[in-house]
């Protein structure tokens, strides 16, 4: 019989979710940069690792290369079973595999953990030079800083020029910076649910999320990754979440999955909740085992910094500089990151072809979600 943990019993979340040293490396490899990246907000980080998976063989040449960057709470795990030092499943599973979209008998698939990110990859919760985390002190990045570290382990990996760049939401951010810092290493590329430029309500959205980060009591200004299970600052970074989820899903699909039903036989008059409520908690909760709150500052601010065309003679002239050939989709009922963003993409760049729409009651996260869809876009590019 299978039993359920009461409340009191489920074990406290440690302060972190990042990946610590000592932890299972799962099928993590690591690339170590020994001299210091100079930052684009100025100043450098002395030395960086990153962390990466990759899937099938790399030709000789390595033109079989594909890079695949992840969203903002993703990771290296792109495909593969949950296990030791994997905590989840692969986030794109389904279009990565024998006989998948990115078929691994004929791609050599690299996804790497983002430079500031938790699992693996130099971020807050790593450690500096002098031992201690980095907390605080980590220095505030950008995507381009994100994308001339990957260049670094492309270099490492023999990869002169990627067959197919692609990336959903942050990680579209990073494969535009790809297309427009390294034209020439970036053969074919595939843009989802993603922008040129943060816009307005995106940076409000996220300024939100910040905001509860920060107020969690337990936050210490960043300084908290030495501190005991249940003393990190879970309840910001469960609310950063709950806002965040809901933005990334739609009306139409919370309406159909939850109504106003309440959680099971729970009274939402008598202190119950919703059933929506439930979900939200339940992400919050898996978040928080997983997450980093230092990375997820890190990361978001560095969103909010995306725009391609800073210090490019603005967005019309650095997207002209895209030499690859392009596909661009976004999710019909994203309200996030709406269509006309991607519709922008589409017409800027000059080898991308007309703008697709991925049908979808999901919301943004349909770029996740709708494997079939974004597998057929993979056809199109590199069938």
């Amino acid at each position: 019989m299978n039993s359920v943990l009461a409340p009191s019993e489920v074990p406290l979340p440690p302060a972190s979710g990042a990946w610590r040293e000592g932890d299972p490396p799962g099928r993590r490899r690591w690339w170590e940069r020994a001299e210091s990246l100079r930052l684009e907000a100025g100043g450098e980080l002395p030395g960086l690792r990153l962390a990466f998976e990759t899937w099938g063989r790399p030709a000789p040449d390595r033109s079989n290369a594909v890079l695949v960057l992840h969203a903002l709470t993703g990771d290296s795990h792109a495909a593969g079973e949950t296990g030791p030092g994997h905590p989840t499943p692969g986030w794109w599973d389904g279009l990565i595999g024998a006989g998948r979209a990115l078929d691994t008998d004929r791609w050599f698939v690299v996804a790497p953990n983002v430079l500031g990110g938790c699992q693996g990859s130099t971020g807050p919760s790593s450690r500096a030079p002098d031992g201690r985390p980095w907390g605080s002190r980590f220095p505030f990045l950008t995507q381009r800083d994100q994308v001339a570290a990957e260049a670094g382990l492309a270099d490492a990996l023999g990869i002169d020029q990627w067959a197919l760049v692609v990336g959903g939401s942050m990680g579209g951010m990073r494969a535009l910076e790809w297309a427009v810092s390294y034209p020439e290493r970036t053969r074919a590329l595939l843009l989802l649910a993603t922008t040129a430029a943060a816009s307005a309500e995106q940076i409000a959205w996220a300024t939100i999320q910040l905001h509860a980060v920060r107020g969690d009591p337990l936050w210490g200004g960043g300084d908290y990754h030495d501190a005991g299970p249940g003393l990190g600052p879970h309840a910001g970074l469960g609310l950063a979440r709950r806002l965040a989820h809901l933005t990334y899903r739609s009306e139409p699909e919370l309406a159909a999955r939850f109504g106003r039903s309440p959680q099971d036989a729970e009274d939402p008059w008598r202190g119950g909740r919703y059933g929506v409520e439930s979900y939200l908690d339940h992400q919050a909760a898996k978040l928080v085992r997983r997450f980093d709150a230092g990375s997820y500052v890190t990361l978001t601010e560095a969103m909010n910094s995306h725009d391609i065309g800073r210090g490019r003679g603005g967005t019309r002239t650095a997207l002209s500089r895209v030499t690859a050939r392009t596909l661009v989709a976004g999710v019909d009922s994203d309200r996030l990151y709406p269509l006309s963003q991607q519709a922008e993409l589409a017409a800027g760049i000059p080898a991308a072809d007309r703008l697709r729409v991925i049908g979808s009651p999901r919301g943004h996260d349909g770029f996740l979600t709708e494997a079939g869809q974004v597998g057929a876009l993979v056809g199109e590019l590199v069938g």
